[in-house]
């Protein structure tokens, strides 16, 4: 296994190859890759997906991956850190980094509107012109290109059926879904009293609707999505646990350990230690 770290908050990259020169590659940082032409397999987390010209790949730090090259293929890989999308403003999307984590259960090309696909193409022809055309301002031209990916990414993202939905899940469960992962740093907003208000049902059915979509209770998905972001904290950030505690809205460390240790069995510290280390 090779790991990759980047030094930069954003990074854009042309390559154009017949082999991967790396096999089971782990990223630090976001990568997302646009295939200009060609056509094979991402292998990903030991799922192996086709792409082809026009496919819109996200990879999230800790997955490991390589490309099966079938035909030449020309890629435009555009990387940035967690800290990077943490930090921006975004104007009406309240958890950016909730929805690119969402990514990891989801394989294959992100793009679901068509009209998308468009807007993609263009960006990325932008991003090549200022890579080929040295001139002022290029490095702002590129954050906000870059910011555009993202966002495209995001909303692309948060069209796609989660992987617990039932393959005849509704839109109002995507809805709630959709609200969990952008409130998932909001314990008050999550309490089922508060979401069944939201969206106009009793708690009683809110409980039974979301099981029988979902298939499994909506507390234990709430659960499942911050461990899944705290994991991440503790892998690939240096936050402190008492930033960690404050973050997710935790009464304080022993409340976060407890949390933790019921799936774990260890320590947020054990953990910690445990994992790869990886800079950001």
């Amino acid at each position: 296994m090779t790991k990759e770290n980047i030094h930069r908050l954003v990074d854009v990259e042309y390559c154009k190859t017949e082999h991967c020169p790396v096999k089971d590659l782990q990223l630090s940082f976001f990568q997302m890759v646009y295939v200009i032409s060609g056509s094979g397999f991402l292998k990903i987390n030991n799922n192996r997906v086709d792409y082809s010209t026009g496919s819109l790949l996200l990879l999230t730090p800790n997955d490991l991956h390589n490309f099966e090259i079938s035909s030449a293929t020309e890629f435009l890989f555009v990387k940035f850190s967690e800290r990077y999308v943490r930090e921006s403003k975004w104007k009406s999307i309240n958890c950016i980094e909730c929805l690119l984590y969402h990514s990891s259960h989801l394989l294959g090309c992100i793009l679901r509107n068509k009209s998308d696909a468009v807007l993609v193409s263009a960006v990325v022809d932008s991003l090549l012109h200022i890579r080929n055309h040295n001139d002022v301002y290029n490095e702002d031209l590129t954050l906000h290109y870059v910011n555009a990916l993202i966002v495209i990414a995001a909303r692309n993202i948060s069209k796609m059926r989660p992987a617990q939905a039932t393959v005849n899940a509704d839109k109002r469960i995507l809805a709630i879904i959709d609200y969990i992962q952008s409130n998932i740093y909001d314990p008050q907003r999550l309490k089922a009293s508060v979401i069944s208000e939201e969206f106009g049902l009793s708690e009683t059915y809110l409980s039974s609707y979301f099981k029988k979509q979902c298939g499994e209770t909506i507390q234990h998905f709430i659960s499942n999505y911050k461990m899944r972001l705290i994991e991440h904290r503790l892998r690939f950030s240096d936050r402190r646990i008492n930033e960690i505690v404050d973050e997710f809205g935790f009464a304080d460390e022993s409340h976060l350990n407890k949390f933790f240790k019921k799936r774990h069995h260890i320590s947020l510290t054990e953990f910690r230690k445990s994992a790869p280390i990886c800079a950001i």
